[in-house]
């Protein structure tokens, strides 16, 4: 995967998380289950995490 790759699919998970995000206030507000969104959230934070230590090595390369 190329830097570029790995800068597109960070920018799509940062917008995945922002709708799940805002999608978790309108359920938690309405006194739903939000147990899934926050799993959804958890694991998109952990992609970012993996994501940005690729950028960080392609960048050095």
């Amino acid at each position: 995967m190329n830097k570029k790759e790995i800068q597109s699919q960070i920018a799509e998970l940062k917008s995945d998380y922002m709708r799940i995000q805002g999608d978790l206030d309108k359920v938690e507000a309405a006194g739903g289950n939000i147990q899934n969104s926050e799993q959804q959230l958890k694991r998109i934070e952990e992609e970012l995490q993996e994501l940005n230590r690729k950028l960080e090595q392609a960048e050095r390369s």
